[in-house]
């Protein structure tokens, strides 16, 4: 039975008041609101009662129950607990997800490649991993989204190629560069090698979507997107625009990068961001001399970066050592996971093994398809 109260503002609760709360809740998969999205089908009041009909992109059972969890929460945060709600949360049809997805639509898993600081391999990571996967049969992409520095050029030997522009169903796009089997694009195919990139958060968030957007990349596996160090406005523009379905960390096992390694995490993790850890790579875990195969010497702090997953509950990807054939590998633009048969190769090929599995037990933990 209603107290007089909780019947006064069951009277004066409005299909407008409704909609202006289910606006603040994000779908998931899409990264926008359900409202925005016209995932709200039916709003009805009837008797002291509010009927709801809301679709999302995952049809399994827990993820339509988290989305009933959180539209009756809100709700019922907003205009008091006793608030009589039945929600009904269907899955959209496959061809309805691809047309609400208009970024990257035929693009499986998108990846981002992130460090809180620079210096620590990112780029190397990200050249060794898509060429990983392009070894392992899997169709790749890698955006050079580090438009202050973009490397990936010269790790692909790829240095002073310009995209051209294809008609797509009558709209002029940028085609990407192909190297090794792998699609990239990168600022760096954009400017003169030695120019400086001198742009404003805006203008460069700006220039960086435009890769995502204006590019025909077609279907991939995997998209792995090569994010600059820290955690500044191109990480949040990029979480805003493009539908992530995970995140990595490269990190050394010096201190000094762990704690912004945390500082990564903790920053994917926030509620407004919410893209999974996939795992975290230690990268120059260790030195071994090419005439001393067998040693090792931990330069940086012997398992950092391994300590750093354990603590924060999330999954080591890998270890990388550092040996100077990987150096060499990017420097002519021939990444090392090329070199058939040597010991670099084969833990490059163990991490992508562990970054597909990341991958999926990712996507299970916080579905994106």
């Amino acid at each position: 039975m209603l107290n007089f109260d909780a019947y006064l503002r069951y009277m004066t609760i409005n299909r407008e008041q409704i909609l202006e709360v289910l606006g603040t809740i994000i779908e998931p998969d899409l990264k926008k609101d359900i409202v925005s999205l016209n995932l709200v089908e039916a709003i009805e009041i009837k008797d002291g009662e509010i009927y709801l009909s809301i679709q999302i992109s995952n049809p399994a059972l827990h993820a339509r129950k988290r989305m009933q969890e959180l539209v009756e929460f809100n709700l019922r945060q907003k205009y008091g607990a006793d608030l009589k709600i039945q929600t009904i949360v269907k899955g959209l049809p496959s061809e309805a997800i691809k047309a609400k997805r208009r970024i990257l639509p035929d693009v499986k898993n998108i990846i981002a490649i992130a460090s809180g600081k620079g210096g620590v391999g990112k780029s190397t990571v990200t050249a060794n991993l898509a060429g990983g996967l392009v070894k392992a049969g899997y169709k790749v992409g890698v955006v050079d989204a580090d438009i202050y520095g973009p490397s990936m050029p010269t790790m692909f030997d790829v240095v002073g190629e310009r995209p051209v522009m294809v008609d797509v169903d009558g709209k002029q796009m940028i085609s990407p560069i192909m190297s090794y089997g792998v699609k990239m694009l990168s600022i760096g195919f954009f400017t003169e090698q030695d120019s400086a990139v001198v742009w404003r958060g805006p203008m460069a968030a700006k220039a960086l979507t435009q890769l995502f957007t204006d590019a025909h990349w077609g279907e991939l596996d995997y998209m792995l997107i090569d994010l600059p160090p820290g955690t500044g406005d191109i990480h949040l523009s990029l979480v805003q625009n493009v539908p992530l379905d995970g995140a990595v960390i490269v990190s050394t096992p010096q201190e000094v990068a762990l704690a912004d390694a945390r500082r990564g995490i903790n920053m994917f993790r926030l509620d407004t961001i919410n893209v999974p850890i996939v795992g975290i790579v230690e990268n120059m875990a260790w030195f071994t001399p090419a005439e001393l195969p067998d040693n090792k010497y931990y330069i940086f702090g012997r398992d950092g970066a391994k300590n750093l997953a354990e603590g924060m509950g999330e999954t080591l990807l890998g270890q990388i050592p550092l040996v100077q054939s990987i150096r060499e590998a990017g420097d002519i633009g021939r990444p090392a996971v090329f070199q058939e048969n040597t010991p670099i190769a084969k833990e490059i090929d163990e991490l992508v093994r562990n970054f597909v599995n990341g991958v999926k037990a990712a996507k299970l933990k916080n579905p994106k398809k």
